[in-house]
């Protein structure tokens, strides 16, 4: 599958919604929990190769605000699985960088350590950026926002008349994180899940029936080529995408 990659033409930032852990352990007869630490391997495995390929940004939806109403025993097993995870070595041997977006006050205050501590030993590393979305949700991060820019122009601090996209991107957990070109979702459903609404306006979007614990790099791949195989028009026609590739 390699071989039908064009190097030249991998995106920059991929986001994942990784689904279908629970479903994945069901159909193999395990507890839930089983299929959240295979998940978790996979992360491992998918990070490597977006390393290897050159992709700058990698951004997991690891857990939603909507997932805090989860029974109490479930989001335990998921927080001690993210801490379990959070390895310092995997990132330095892939000189890989690690940041989190979400409303991270609400984790519990050792993950928020071991988050904050392999933030700072990645920063200067120069291969691809993992963005852990955590306790994170689209509406959560735009009325954020909006609370923010309202506030700041009460205060005198910001013209009203200047609020443009710009100004509005800067507010979102997201700045300095280009948008998205890919979004991958696993597990069949065919939703956006309150993921990145405002960063995914304009990104190629690709559904997989397969449960992310069996989500491997040729699937990755298979994404990947199937990106590279559309014409992104961004409200142009084709026509004139075709003729500024000519011109170049």
């Amino acid at each position: 599958m390699t071989k039908e990659l064009d190097r030249n033409r991998i995106p920059r930032h991929v986001a994942i919604i990784m689904d279908g852990n629970g479903r994945w352990a069901k159909a193999q007869g395990k507890e839930r929990t089983a299929g959240h630490q295979q998940g978790a391997w996979q992360v491992h495995t998918i990070m490597e190769e977006a390393t290897r390929l050159g992709i700058d940004y990698l951004t997991l939806y690891t857990f939603s605000t909507e997932n805090w109403n989860r029974p109490a025993e479930e989001i335990g097993t998921l927080m001690s699985i993210l801490l379990k995870h959070i390895e310092e070595e995997v990132f330095v041997k892939n000189n890989a960088r690690f940041m989190v977006i979400g409303d991270v006050k609400r984790l519990p205050q050792n993950v928020q350590d071991a988050m904050a501590h392999l933030i700072e030993v990645t920063r200067n590393n120069t291969g691809t950026c993992m963005v852990a979305a955590l306790s994170y949700s689209s509406k959560w991060e735009i009325t954020k926002a909006v609370k923010e820019i309202a506030t700041e122009a009460a205060e005198g601090k910001l013209d009203p008349a200047t609020i443009d996209e710009h100004v509005f991107e800067q507010h979102l957990e997201t700045r300095g994180i280009p948008d998205p070109e890919l979004l991958i979702r696993t597990g069949g459903e065919l939703r956006l899940s309150n993921y990145l609404l405002w960063q995914c306006a304009y990104s190629e979007l690709y559904f997989t029936d397969t449960y992310w614990p069996d989500f491997g790099v040729e699937d990755f791949h298979k994404a990947i080529i199937s990106y590279q195989g559309r014409q992104r028009r961004y409200g142009k026609t084709g026509e004139q995408i075709e003729k500024e590739g000519s011109q170049l």
